[in-house]
């Protein structure tokens, strides 16, 4: 088993920043990727950035050249640097870990952290 614990959320105006963070500890494969997710009231969970462990990244369009996604190994802890936050980007987010072993995926979840954008 996997345990996720994110922490970094809050309220923040428009234009500001905030970081997040997300602690994995459990049983971690050193080949893994790691991302953040949100999801807005009403609306569907989203990708919003992935990162392998070799430090691929991706991002969601809605959020490259704002977003910044990070993780250290050493720690088993993926960041996400928000900059330019827009009230469209209020939303729980949620931190993912996904494990592969023999050609089947473990995906492990966090419990969520709110992100609120507003003045």
């Amino acid at each position: 088993q996997v345990q996720l614990v994110e922490s970094g959320g809050g309220l923040v105006q428009p234009g500001g920043s905030l970081r997040l963070s997300c602690a994995a500890s459990g049983s971690i494969f050193s080949s893994n990727v790691m991302g953040w997710y949100r999801q807005a009231p009403g609306k569907q969970r989203e990708l919003v950035a992935v990162i392998s462990s070799g430090g691929s990244a991706n991002y969601a369009d809605s959020v490259k050249g704002r977003f910044t996604i990070s993780r250290d190994n050493a720690k088993n802890t993926v960041y996400l640097q928000m900059n330019s936050l827009k009230p469209e980007d209020m939303a729980v987010y949620y931190c993912k870990l996904n494990q592969r072993r023999l050609g089947t995926d473990f995906p492990f979840w966090g419990q969520g952290t709110q992100v609120t954008v507003s003045s």
